[in-house]
């Protein structure tokens, strides 16, 4: 409490205070809001909302792509003017509004479509992903702790309601996701370090189901923790986002590319026309990546009013959703209490 109050109190004397280092201040403002909107976006998507939102789907998914499609026309990844000049929650990126010429010639010779390789786009977004990743994990955390809570006070309602088949719905993903949820709970027993991470790693749906198991069979708390980090913060987003820059940036298409040339050549006759046709590709890839950003990507005319609509409704349902289990733990903790004291009077009695 002490450090808290001494580091507060010095937290509020460099703001009120000018001097040479309110540059550095501000810039460590600017980090810590690029830090926790990415894994508060991460948390959101998580835990769902009750809505299904997706956040990787609506900013980081995008924001990949745009920074690879920029990259790809310019030449060059020294597009950022610092590693949070990235999308937030009123504002947007500098550099998806300039054109090529401000950041210079390019940098990366353009090669049969493919100008900049995977492995200096990885890096420029790599920050923002982990961070993304991280939120995820963290989202994970309290289908765990409530299912642990329920556990050690011999509580296995949440168990027993899992494994009832009346709930099980008839609709097409239903259907297909109640085998899996009938497997995993009749492994649940089996639940360790690696089948945390190979289930954290993948794309799961289910995963809500893991983090309930775990809390109920009394898995301890940093192994499921560190193995949902390593699965979602590491793995499964580096997964997604090398798969995101490979279709931006031909590479993807052009191994398909590849191959369907391989497939047509053994076709007599294709032979003699794919040379020509080749050729054609790969002037329009040419011409795609030399135009001006402008004609391919409206970046100037981007509005974001909506956008501040729905950041403020995501940070609405974030503030309802915290509201609620601050609430549900106090009620936890009040009827711990109550069950405590009917006990020692009826012990007394």
């Amino acid at each position: 409490m002490l450090s808290s109050i001494v580091l507060l109190s010095l937290g509020v004397l460099l703001i009120t205070i000018d001097g040479p280092h309110e540059k550095h201040l501000e810039e460590l403002v600017k980090y810590f809001q690029f830090g926790l909107w990415w894994v508060t976006l991460g948390i959101a998507s998580s835990i769902g909302l009750g809505s299904g939102l997706h956040t990787f789907v609506l900013y980081l998914g995008p924001h990949i792509a745009f920074f690879t499609l920029k990259a790809m026309q310019c030449g060059r990844v020294d597009l950022k003017s610092a590693p949070y000049d990235t999308i937030q929650l009123k504002q947007g990126p500098s550099w998806l509004g300039k054109n090529c010429s401000d950041f210079g010639p390019p940098l990366f010779p353009s090669l049969h479509g493919l100008r900049v390789p995977l492995s200096s786009i990885l890096p420029q977004v790599q920050l923002e992903a982990v961070l993304w990743g991280l939120g995820t994990a963290i989202g994970e955390l309290p289908p765990y702790f409530i299912s642990r809570a329920a556990s050690l006070s011999g509580n296995k309602v949440a168990m027993e309601e899992l494994d009832d088949p009346s709930d099980e719905g008839t609709g097409f993903i239903a259907t297909r996701l109640n085998p899996i949820k009938r497997w995993l709970l009749s492994h649940s027993q089996q639940l360790n370090f690696f089948t945390i991470l190979v289930l954290a790693s993948v794309p799961n749906p289910l995963f809500d189901l893991a983090g309930i198991m775990c809390g109920q069979f009394g898995i301890p708390f940093w192994k499921f923790f560190l193995a949902t980090v390593i699965g979602k913060a590491i793995i499964k987003t580096h997964l997604q986002t090398v798969f995101i820059i490979s279709v931006c940036n031909n590479q993807l298409l052009n191994w398909i590319e590849n191959e369907l040339i391989w497939v047509f050549s053994l076709i007599p006759g294709f032979a003699a026309v794919l040379p020509n046709l080749i050729a054609k590709i790969d002037a329009a890839k040419e011409k795609y990546l030399t135009a001006s950003p402008s004609s391919n990507i409206k970046v100037n005319t981007w509005d974001f009013s909506f956008a501040s609509i729905w950041n403020s409704m995501v940070w609405l349902m974030l503030m309802n959703f915290f509201v609620k289990i601050v609430n549900a733990t106090a009620q936890g903790y009040l009827k711990k209490q109550q069950e405590m004291e009917v006990a020692l009077l009826s012990k007394k009695s």
